[in-house]
C-alpha cells in the first residue's frame, strides 16, 4: 500500500479514539463536493507501509489506531494484508468507504481486519449517479449497507449535504432506508479551494434545514449528529 497524505493525530475521525489518518489515491466517484480532489489524480506526498508502521510504533502510547480514507481504499489490492498487519501490531482500524466494493468489505469484516466502518450514503438511490458523478451499481451499495449493519463491530453511515445536490426530502428518504442503524451523521458542506466542483460553486444547508432533518429522524438511530 502507498498513501498520499497523513493526519498525524486526529481526535474527530474515530469516535472516542485518537487515530492517525492515512489517505489513499484514486476513487471511482467524482462527487462535486469532494475536499480531496488532488487524491483523484494521485497527487500528494508518498508514504509507504514501512513509514506507516515506523510512525505507529514510535507513537504506540499516543494513538489508538488508524483511519484509512481517500480516495476509495477498497480499490487497492493491498488493503487487506496491510490492515492485517496493523491489527497484528495491536492497533484499531477505522475504514472510510463509499460502499462500491461489497465483496472486499465482506472479506475485511469477516476476517476482522476492521473495527469501525464509516460508509458514505451519497443520496437516495434514484439520485446516486447525479451526486457520485459516475455510473453506480445500486445493488452493491445496498449490499454494503447490509454488511456494515450485520458484520461491523461499530459503524456509522454519513451523508454530505449541499443545496445544489440534495434537498431535505432526500435526506429523509435516506434516513428512512437505514432506520434502526447505530449511527447516522449528516455532514454539512464546507467550501474550500480544493473542492472538486470549484470554490464558490456549492452552498451548504441552512441551519433551519439541518434542524428540520434532526427533528424528524433523530429517533431513528441510536445516535444522530450533524457536523
Amino acid at each position: 500500500m502507498e498513501f498520499l497524505g497523513q493526519v498525524k493525530a486526529s481526535f474527530i475521525d474515530y469516535p472516542n479514539k485518537i487515530c492517525t489518518v492515512y489517505f489513499v489515491g484514486g476513487c471511482n466517484f467524482r462527487c462535486p463536493y469532494c475536499h480531496n480532489s488532488h487524491l483523484l489524480k494521485d497527487i500528494g506526498e508518498s508514504i509507504d507501509e514501512a513509514q506507516v508502521f515506523g510512525y505507529l510504533e514510535k507513537r504506540r502510547n499516543m494513538v489508538d489506531g488508524i483511519c484509512v480514507s481517500g480516495g476509495e481504499p477498497t480499490l487497492h489490492a493491498g488493503l487487506e494484508p496491510f490492515l492485517g498487519e496493523v491489527k497484528r501490531r495491536g492497533f484499531l482500524v477505522k475504514l472510510d468507504t463509499n460502499g462500491t466494493s461489497p465483496g472486499v468489505l465482506e472479506n475485511l469484516l469477516k476476517n476482522k481486519r476492521v473495527d469501525y466502518v464509516a460508509m458514505d450514503i451519497k443520496a437516495p438511490f434514484e439520485k446516486y449517479e447525479k451526486v457520485a458523478g459516475r455510473p453506480v451499481d445500486i445493488e452493491a451499495i445496498k449490499r454494503s449497507i447490509d454488511l456494515v449493519r450485520d458484520l461491523s463491530a461499530d459503524y456509522e453511515f454519513r451523508t454530505t449535504v449541499c443545496r445544489e445536490l440534495l434537498e431535505v426530502g432526500d435526506v429523509l428518504e435516506i434516513a428512512e432506508y437505514i432506520k434502526g442503524s447505530r449511527r447516522y451523521i449528516l455532514q454539512n458542506f464546507r467550501d474550500c479551494s480544493s473542492v472538486l466542483a470549484g470554490e464558490g460553486k456549492l452552498t451548504p444547508f441552512a441551519k433551519e434545514e439541518l434542524d428540520a432533518v434532526k427533528d424528524k429522524v433523530s429517533g431513528f438511530f441510536n445516535e444522530f449528529k450533524t457536523r
